[in-house]
């Protein structure tokens, strides 16, 4: 979450929480142009190059105008970095509540592969949403999604919190380094493949990893075979079980009971 101004009683600063007066097209106002379409090119930069290479100068030169052009609908490139990041939060499938009879273990699943995806489609979305309140329409959709399926696992109002945390930060955590993982083997040109079959060659003979290596092809899916994004993928969904059987598991030692 974002910094407040610093002193108890602020307000913490975001451009879902500002209002701005209606705009009122100038003459020297590119034709063409608006909030959405500004919206979208950032998101399409960030992408390409980055949340390190990305300025509003670039943005501008991307959609051909000033950039006075682009400042005419937003105020501060931190406001539109907040356009940018809840419009790929509503890239995130949201499940259909209308089945009473639907199983919340799906849907949680659904919520949280969604954003696995979302985060490793848009790696700089992580870092941003660190900084920001994330209280744009998309992001609030989302969670409040969240709260109604996690309600429906049977667990307390005060039990909920810590649940969603849990697998929303594990989320969090594995999409961030596995991101991170994917980016440093495109700027080498390598696949996840080498870059794995590198580290293991790089360890294997050295006899302070000996250990680590047995247990690891002992115990971990890489004795599944396939590739290393099916390993990953593999690992994610067990993962993710674990979290939901751990909600399930802390909702027997409680009175109430789950929901279908």
């Amino acid at each position: 979450m974002a910094a407040t101004e610093g002193r108890a009683g602020k307000r913490p600063k975001s451009v879902w929480l500002t209002e701005r007066p209606p705009l009122k097209r100038k003459a020297d106002q590119p034709a063409g142009l608006d909030l959405d379409k500004i919206v979208a090119a950032t998101v399409r930069l960030l992408d390409a190059e980055g949340l390190a290479k990305f300025s509003m100068r670039r943005l501008a030169a991307e959609l051909g105008v000033t950039a006075m052009s682009v400042y005419w609908y937003v105020d501060t490139k931190d406001d539109l970095l907040e356009l940018a990041i809840d419009a790929v939060a509503g890239e995130m499938p949201l499940p259909d509540e209308s089945d009473a009879a639907a199983d919340w273990r799906d849907q949680l699943r659904l919520l949280a592969t969604g954003y696995r995806d979302m985060l490793l489609r848009h790696p700089w979305a992580a870092r941003l949403l660190g900084e920001f309140i994330n209280v744009g329409p998309q992001a609030t959709a989302f969670a409040n999604a969240s709260l109604r399926i996690m309600h429906r696992s049977g667990l307390s109002p005060v039990e909920t919190s810590g649940a969603l945390a849990s697998v929303f930060q594990f989320v969090y955590g594995f999409s961030t380094i596995r991101g991170l993982h994917e980016a440093r083997c495109r700027a080498a040109g390598l696949s996840l493949d080498d870059y794995f079959e590198q580290v293991v060659a790089a360890i294997s003979e050295r006899p302070e990893f000996a250990e680590m290596m047995e247990l690891s092809l002992r115990t971990t899916s890489v004795q599944e075979g396939g590739s290393a994004l099916e390993m990953l993928d593999r690992d994610f969904t067990f993962a993710l079980d674990l979290q939901v059987a751990g909600i399930e598991a802390m909702r027997e030692r409680g009175a109430g009971p789950a929901g279908p």
